[in-house]
C-alpha cells in the first residue's frame, strides 16, 4: 500500500512539475534544501516501515518540520552571508545514505533467504528422487 502511494505521489509530482512555471534563481537554493530534507524523511519513513514501527504523525511532522527548518537555515545563512545550509545538507545526506543502507541490507537479506530456501527445496527434491 505504501509503495503504491509513493508511486502515485511521484507520478503526480512529475505531472504537476511539467505544468508549473520555472522556479526563479533566487528561490532555487531554498527549494533544493527543502527537497533534500523531504527526501531524508521519505527514506526514514521507508526504513521505519521495514522495521514495522511507522507512525504517520512522526512522518508528517518530520517531513514538514525538516523542510521548514532547512529553509530557515538557508535564509539565516543568506542574511549572515555564511553557508549554514551546508550543515543541513551534510546531515540530511548522511542520514539518507544510512537509511538507504538499511533498506538495501533488508532486501538483500530477504532475497538471499528466499534463494537459499529455493535451493534447499531443490536439493531436498533431488535427494528424494534418487531414493
Amino acid at each position: 500500500m505504501i509503495y503504491i502511494s509513493i508511486i502515485i505521489g511521484c507520478i503526480l509530482g512529475a505531472i504537476i512539475g511539467m505544468h508549473t512555471p520555472v522556479i526563479s534563481y533566487t528561490y532555487s537554493s531554498y527549494l533544493a534544501i527543502a527537497i533534500i530534507a523531504a527526501l531524508d524523511t521519505v527514506f526514514g519513513g521507508i526504513t521505519s516501515v521495514l522495521k514495522k514501527n511507522f507512525d504517520l504523525k512522526i512522518f508528517l511532522s518530520g517531513f514538514f518540520g525538516n523542510a521548514i527548518l532547512s529553509i530557515a537555515l538557508t535564509y539565516l545563512g543568506e542574511r549572515l552571508n555564511v553557508d549554514i545550509y551546508l550543515a543541513a545538507v551534510v546531515v540530511f545526506v548522511g542520514r539518507m545514505f544510512t537509511n538507504l543502507a538499511i533498506i538495501r541490507r533488508y532486501y538483500v537479506d530477504k532475497w538471499t533467504n528466499k534463494f537459499e530456501q529455493m535451493t534447499f527445496k531443490v536439493k531436498e527434491t533431488n535427494s528424494e528422487d534418487k531414493k
